[in-house]
C-alpha cells in the first residue's frame, strides 16, 4: 500500500481523482477548500487539510500533516489542470491576477521547495509525479484547427508554462538523489483521455507503480522525460513535447 500526497485540485474539485487513487489501495492526503470539505471523505481513506497557497509555512505544514496522518509518505502528485483553472480565471482581470498567481504558481513553488527540503532530511525513497492537463493558449489557437474553443486566459497559459518549467527543474534533482524518482506527464487537449478523470488517475497509478519496479535508480535524463498520459511510461531518453 502506498501513502500519497495529492496537491493541485483542492477537494471537492479533485475528489474524482482522489477517489481513483484510493480505489487503487492508496491512502490519500490532499488539500481542501474548507475545513468542512476536509473532513467529508475520511471514510474513503481520503484525508485533507486547508492551506494558504501564498505561504511557505503553510506548504510545509501540509507535508508534515500528511506524514503524520498517513504515518509515512512515499508518493506525491502535483496536478495542474489548466481546463479547471480556466473556469476560475476566465478573464485577465487585474483584480484577479494576485489570486491567480497564488493559486496556480506560488502554491506549487512553495510546496515543491518545501517537499525537496523534507526529502533531503528524510532520505527515504519517494516518487514524485507532475501531471499537467494542458489547455490551448491564445497563441496556439491561431494555428489550431479546433473550432468552438475559447482559449485560455493569459494568466492560465503563463501558469501552465511555469508549472512545466518547475516540473523540469524538480526532475533534474533526481540525478543526484538515488532515493528520489520523478515522473513528468502531459495530457494534451487532443488526448483521448482528456475528459476522463478516472482514466487519467488510473494511468498515474500505473506510472507510479512502474517506477517502483525499476531495478536501478533513475538517471536525470529518465526523470526529465515528458510522458504522454495513456502511453507506456518511457524509460528512454526521448522527450515528449
Amino acid at each position: 500500500m502506498s501513502n500519497t500526497l495529492f496537491i493541485g485540485k483542492d477537494l471537492p474539485d479533485g475528489l474524482s481523482f482522489a477517489e481513483a487513487l484510493a480505489d487503487s489501495g492508496r491512502s490519500v492526503f490532499s488539500t481542501a477548500k474548507s475545513e468542512a470539505d476536509a473532513s467529508k471523505f475520511e471514510s474513503e481513506k481520503i484525508f485533507a487539510t486547508t492551506w494558504n497557497k501564498s505561504s511557505a509555512v503553510s506548504a510545509h505544514s501540509v507535508i508534515i500533516r500528511a506524514e503524520t496522518k498517513l504515518e509515512a509518505l512515499d508518493e506525491v502528485i502535483f496536478y495542474f489542470d489548466a481546463s479547471h483553472f480556466c473556469s476560475q480565471f476566465e478573464l485577465d482581470r487585474t483584480e484577479d491576477l494576485s489570486n491567480g498567481i497564488d493559486t496556480m504558481i506560488s502554491g506549487f513553488l512553495f510546496s515543491t521547495n518545501e517537499l525537496l527540503k523534507r526529502i533531503d532530511q528524510c532520505k527515504e525513497k519517494i516518487s514524485v509525479l507532475f501531471l499537467v492537463k494542458e489547455y490551448p493558449s491564445k497563441y496556439e489557437m491561431i494555428s489550431s484547427k479546433t473550432a468552438g474553443i475559447v482559449p485560455a486566459s493569459t494568466i492560465v497559459s503563463a501558469a501552465q508554462a511555469a508549472f512545466c518549467a518547475l516540473a523540469e527543474s524538480f526532475a533534474a534533482n533526481a540525478g543526484e538523489r538515488d532515493y528520489l524518482s520523478v515522473v513528468l506527464a502531459k495530457c494534451t487537449f487532443t488526448n483521448e483521455l482528456y475528459k476522463n478523470e478516472d482514466a487519467i488517475a488510473d494511468w498515474v497509478v500505473s506510472a507510479l507503480n512502474t517506477v517502483k519496479t525499476l531495478k536501478n535508480p533513475q538517471t536525470v535524463k529518465q526523470a526529465c522525460t515528458w510522458n504522454k498520459v495513456g502511453a507506456k511510461l518511457s524509460t528512454g531518453f526521448a522527450l515528449f513535447r
